[in-house]
Formats: structure tokens, sequence, C-alpha cells
């Protein structure tokens, strides 16, 4: 397996890697040090200390496995404590460069692979930071008939309204998989949708970013 870069060598520190166990994860995000300076701007509001407790106890929950540079969820409470101050300077200077992903290959139920790609685990963190600041925004802004990935929307709701659908007389239901639609979605048209809501030139950045983070096998 190729040797990947660590977090390390992402945000640059002249100390080691802080020491972890295996209750790390489970550490109170009490005891890791945000801020507490009143946000302003959307990036400040995604990196306010309420937002990233949030996002840190969904990552962690989440689990997961490892991204490129080997850091476990296990890892991340003392990662944070060490290098969040030069981190957090990173993201609201629009300086922060997201690491590539690691791909993988899981199976599809017909046969053959699909390809993911895992995030770092800090990546994550910010990343789940971001999207509960950006759902409030986009998400009324989708199709009531939408289900995928939206909060308080399941596969149950969405089979709900088919059965709706036929009951009032529709005969015909299409199910249909567009083949590597992310792979994709062109990257202009959709940061011109995005900036049609977000003025934030470093949460603009940021998303651009991880869009061309990249991947790594």
């Amino acid at each position: 397996m190729q040797k990947f870069p660590t977090a390390e060598t992402v945000i640059p520190s002249s100390g080691q890697k802080p020491r972890v166990t295996p209750d790390s994860a489970k550490v109170s995000t009490a005891s890791v040090t945000w801020t507490n300076a009143e946000p302003d701007t959307l990036m400040e509001r995604v990196l306010a200390p309420a937002n990233l407790r949030r996002a840190y106890q969904r990552v962690v929950s989440n689990k997961g496995a490892p991204g490129a540079d080997g850091m476990t969820v296990a890892d991340l409470a003392g990662y944070v404590r060490q290098y969040w101050p030069t981190l957090k300077a990173r993201l609201l200077a629009g300086e922060y460069q997201p690491q590539a992903v690691r791909a993988v290959e899981i199976p599809k139920p017909q046969g053959g692979t699909r390809q993911l790609g895992i995030p770092s685990v800090v990546d994550r963190l910010i990343q789940q930071a971001l999207q509960q600041q950006l759902t409030p925004i986009f998400d009324p802004l989708f199709s009531d008939y939408s289900y995928g990935f939206r909060p308080g929307r399941s596969t149950h709701q969405a089979i709900e309204m088919a059965r709706a659908h036929v009951t009032a007389g529709h005969r015909w239901c299409v199910e249909l998989d567009l083949e590597k639609f992310f792979d994709r979605v062109n990257h202009d048209i959709l940061m011109a949708c995005i900036e049609r809501r977000i003025k934030d030139k470093c949460v603009l950045r940021l998303i651009r970013r991880y869009l061309e983070a990249g991947i790594m096998s």
C-alpha cells in the first residue's frame, strides 16, 4: 500500500503527534478548546464552538476508516487540542488546503465495484461543520420529491410517496441510476449556483478546494 503523508505534513508543527489512548475518541468536547469569539461571517459560524462540538460528536459517532494520512477517529481529540489554533487561522485566512481522499472500491449489489473516496478525519470534521451551516441555506430550495441525504427524510418516505402516486392512478414508477454522476458534475456551474446564496469568499474557496482535492490510491 502506498505510504500516505501524515496530518503533520499538512499542518506543520514543531512537536510530535499527540499521545492518544483507545478512549481518546470518547473525550468530551469540553476538553477541546475551540474559541469563544462571537461569529460574524459564515466561516466564523462554521467554526463557532457549538457548531464544532456538534460536528465533532457526529464524526466520532460515525466512526469510519482513516483517510489518506492514516489518522483514526481515536486520534482526533488529541490532534485538535494540539493543532486547532493553526488550523482555525488557516481556515479563516482562506489558506487551508484539504488532503486528497483515499480511494476504496466497494462491491455493487448487481456486480462490479464502485469507487468511494474517504476524506481524512480532520477534513471530515471540517466538512461536517460546514454542512451544518449550509444545510439550512440550501435544503429549502430542493425539490419536495427529493429524499436522498436530506434531514428528516428517508427512503421509507420516498416509497410512501411512490405508493401515493400509484393510488392516485399513476401506473408507472421508474428507477434509474446515472453512471458516475458525481464524478462528472461541472464544478464551475456548481460553484456559480452556490455563489448565488453564499458570499463568504473563504467558504467558497474552501468548497472549491474540497471539490478539487483529488484521490490517492
